[in-house]
């Protein structure tokens, strides 16, 4: 594998740092501290998508003339159009839990790598349809009692304990756990950040 500038995650969250780990990239961890706030009539791919690239931006601005690559990501999960986002606390944990109970959902990831100080951009969004399997007020309770899902769009997390809520994913697998891996690595090869891969 052969990188041809400096990688930079605007993110901290500890999945996206393990995927990128696990790809064999090589990176710098400056996360971006936005309001994400869906705009009124946006649709999930888009503010995702918005997301990702305002927070690849901000940290892109701090950069200055430093040559670098930025990644930027944004996950969320839809049920019924509805966008579940990190659940506030354990009541919104639960209840989040017991809407996707026995339904499918998608999962939404916006990806953004923005070069400095070019600037160029690529972006894409990817989709996953998920599964829950039809959940029980015990197993409900003991899973939100884990506090696992609390920093987790939807309030899972699939990666761990949560894989045995999901009965059926089609599409990336990644994704749901929060950044798309092939897609990621073809916008990094687009830019020519990844000169080869692996």
């Amino acid at each position: 594998m052969r990188q041809t500038r400096p990688l930079v995650l605007a993110s901290a969250s500890p999945r996206r740092r393990e995927l990128l780990t696990r790809l064999g990239l090589t990176f710098e961890i400056t996360p971006a501290d936005l309001v994400e706030t869906q705009a009124p009539g946006e649709a999930p791919e888009a503010y995702v998508t918005r997301l990702a690239r305002e927070k690849a931006g901000a940290i892109a601005a701090r950069l200055g003339t430093r040559e670098a690559a930025v990644l930027g990501a944004d996950t969320t999960v839809v049920l019924d159009g509805a966008v579940l986002n990190k659940p506030a606390d354990l009541a919104e944990s639960e209840r989040m839990l017991r809407a996707l109970s026995g339904r499918e959902h998608v999962v939404h990831t916006g990806v953004a790598v923005l070069l400095v100080p070019e600037p160029r951009a690529e972006t894409v969004c990817v989709s996953t349809r998920v599964r829950f399997r039809a959940l029980s007020d015990a197993t409900i309770r003991g899973y939100v009692a884990t506090r696992e899902g609390l920093d987790k769009a939807g309030a899972y997390g699939i990666q761990d304990l949560g894989a045995a809520l999901v009965e059926r994913v089609e599409g990336s697998y990644t994704n749901v756990v929060g950044l798309p891996a092939a897609e990621t690595i073809t916008l990094l090869e687009a830019l020519g950040v990844l000169a080869e891969w692996p």
